[in-house]
């Protein structure tokens, strides 16, 4: 075993308040303990070969848009258990690399319409009236991003630089998008959030601009 690759993972949008607990355990279990468990079981035999694990996070890893608080949760989660895990394994060898992809043009991608309209579907009349709106905006912007994605072949190869360099950097981003947007994190919170609300402001229905 000379290299451990962690890629599962369930794409989400829902607000905070609308997203039940049991989705959220069952999003955890897919997105960051099944990656923990397949590193717990694996680790022995990468410390023997002086392997790699190769963490898939995402650009959602740093910075926590509106209604990505599900799955941005499990990837700053994965980010940080990556960087003790490297801390810990690094001096017997193994070496942990994580790769930020931002928008790839995969079927999770071109899954949020489905997903976003089955978790407002779901909503009361009263969490419709607060998040509906929202809900619209980000799956209009989502789907105004699948064009300008990168191909999934961009992705691999990143990757695969990640898994055979000789000496591989910590992090490895995949998309422009993903090179900008974390130096965006180390603005002051209220700046952040009006850049991002800005970015998100054209795709609101019109009555609700």
């Amino acid at each position: 075993m000379r290299a451990l690759v962690n890629n599962a993972g369930i794409g989400v949008n829902a607000p905070v308040e609308v997203f039940a607990i049991d989705e959220w355990r069952r999003l955890f279990e897919v997105n960051f303990f099944g990656h923990i468990a397949v590193i717990q079981t694996l680790l022995p035999a990468l410390i023997l070969n002086k392997g790699r694990v190769v963490n898939i996070s995402s650009v959602g890893g740093k910075i926590a848009m509106a209604t990505y608080g599900p799955y941005a949760g499990t990837k700053f989660a994965l980010e940080a258990v990556s960087d003790a895990l490297r801390r810990e394994v690094e001096p017997l060898g193994v070496k942990v690399i994580v790769v930020e992809p931002a928008a790839v043009t995969t079927e999770m991608l071109g899954r949020v319409a489905v997903t976003g309209e089955r978790i407002t579907s779901g909503m009361t009349t009263e969490q419709r009236g607060r998040y509906a709106p929202l809900m619209h905006s980000i799956i209009s912007q989502a789907e105004a991003a699948i064009p300008k994605g990168v191909p999934a072949e961009e992705a691999g190869r990143v990757i695969a630089d990640a898994i055979t360099s000789k000496r591989p950097r910590t992090r490895y981003t995949v998309g422009r998008e993903a090179a900008l947007l974390p130096l965006l994190a180390i603005l002051p919170d209220r700046m952040l959030d009006r850049i991002l609300a800005a970015a998100l402001r054209p795709h609101f229905p019109k009555e609700s601009k």
